[in-house]
């Protein structure tokens, strides 16, 4: 490994020339990489289904519909509010005793979390404790989430080559898709299996259930890589930061708001396209959620195939100009999506569903190697956790129930492209402010 210093007295690492650093295949690295949030992904699209489905019914039964699938929503939005306590255990730990060491520890305790939750009795059975019990769940799921993001990119692109930093932190975004394809499948496998009533009585628990396989086969994969070759560095050395996250607050901050500001714009554009489609084509539109599940899986394929696509290019031209076209697209897909929609017709609803998704795939490739490359080794997981953490809780956590109150306000999808646009108009400004990581080492 080369060690050089700039001439503002920064070290960097050149992790091409270690030799030891491309040991780990690339199918095991990638795979270990994607499997975390593969399962976060197909859990959080299996509760937002249910959610925009029934979970008004079984846990907030004594309000209007509407309003129950608010409160559904706000339940989904604790996990994402709880995740900063993770990015900060978690971000302090892995910056302490080691990438690998976290990533076990959040995939375990993820797995267990969504188990349980296909085990809760319902509203009608145990009261109030019902929602009670769901919400204390999705809280202790997103301390597990907070913590396996930045672990699960590190490990790849700490492996991995300098050069193929954008592709090799890639894989960890394409699991989001790849979450969302096996529950939407799963779901729609089941609703189209079991009578309405079967699937409203024990039907929705499967899901849930059947996410221990994803634990397993995760666990598997994951202890077959070893830590990082940068992190064992600076373990040999005694370089390891005191105080990871205090780091971060008291010398980082203007990369962390950098690196947080980017992805609220991808996190609300996901939002819309993916979990306000089901409430809207369906309560809204009054056609069948077959369509519109039929929309997000397609889109969300698209999504899978394209993600690691524009990480590569990011790779080549560099994570800025790939980034801000993705926001310049976004701004217009924000208000072109719900034209299509209108039409009802189910050709025009999966185009704008797989276009919305192709354009969150340009900002969503690049995003993972541009945040962690913000941060040097000795706090790039606490600051990458922190950053990814904190905007999630901006952005994805508050914008499904913002979007279905905006909506139930104003009665109007305008309010709706409006939040949108404003939210992708802060990536674009995080975007300008940044420096291109693209092209040089980590920095260390």
């Amino acid at each position: 490994m080369t060690t050089h210093t700039t001439a503002q007295g920064s070290t960097h690492i050149s992790a091409h020339t270690d030799a030891p650093a491309e040991k780990p295949k690339t199918g095991r690295l990638a795979t270990a990489s994607m499997v975390g949030t593969t399962l976060e992904w197909y859990d959080f699209t299996v509760y937002n289904t249910m959610a925009a489905l029934i979970f008004n019914h079984l846990f907030f039964p004594s309000f209007d519909p509407l309003t129950g699938t608010i409160l559904a929503f706000s339940t989904y939005a604790v996990g994402y509010i709880s995740r900063p306590i993770g990015g900060v255990i978690f971000g302090h730990l892995g910056d302490k005793l080691g990438r690998r060491w976290v990533l076990v520890v959040t995939l375990m305790l993820m797995g267990v979390t969504t188990g349980l939750m296909g085990l809760l009795p319902t509203y009608a059975t145990a009261g109030i404790w019902s929602p009670v019990l769901l919400v204390a769940l999705r809280f202790v799921q997103g301390i597990a989430l907070g913590g396996e993001w930045a672990g699960a990119v590190l490990i790849s692109v700490e492996h991995g080559a300098a050069d193929k930093r954008g592709r090799n932190a890639s894989w960890t975004q394409v699991g989001p898709s790849f979450g969302t394809l096996l529950a939407t499948g799963c779901i729609g496998l089941i609703t189209y299996l079991l009578p309405h009533e079967a699937f409203m009585d024990w039907g929705w628990r499967m899901p849930f259930i059947a996410s221990l396989l994803l634990v397993a086969f995760g666990m598997w994969i994951r202890s077959g890589i070893e830590e990082t070759p940068l992190f064992k560095e600076l373990d040999q050395q005694d370089a390891k930061a005191e105080a990871p996250i205090g780091d971060v607050l008291r010398i980082y901050w203007r990369r962390l708001l950098i690196a947080g500001g980017v992805r609220i714009g991808s996190d609300v554009l996901y939002a819309l396209v993916v979990v306000f489609t089901l409430t809207y084509v369906t309560t809204v539109l009054h056609l069948s959620s077959t369509l519109a599940l039929t929309a997000i899986m397609i889109g969300t394929a698209c999504n899978a195939l394209s993600v690691p696509l524009f990480g590569a290019l990011s790779d080549k031209i560099g994570r800025r100009p790939v980034y801000a076209l993705g926001a310049i697209l976004g701004l217009v897909w924000a208000f072109a999506f719900f034209t299509l929609l209108d039409t009802a017709s189910p050709a025009a609803i999966v185009t704008a569903v797989v276009v919305g998704l192709v354009i969150h795939a340009i900002m969503y490739g690049p995003q993972a190697a541009f945040v962690i490359e913000q941060f040097p080794t000795k706090v790039r997981y606490a600051g990458s956790s922190l950053a990814y953490t904190l905007a999630g809780v901006i952005g994805g956590g508050f914008a499904p129930l913002v979007i279905a109150s905006l909506y139930r306000s104003y009665n109007s999808t305008m309010a709706v492209s409006l939040y949108v646009a404003a939210a992708l108009l802060i990536t674009g400004a995080a975007v300008f402010a940044a420096r291109e990581t693209g092209r040089g080492p980590l920095e260390e």
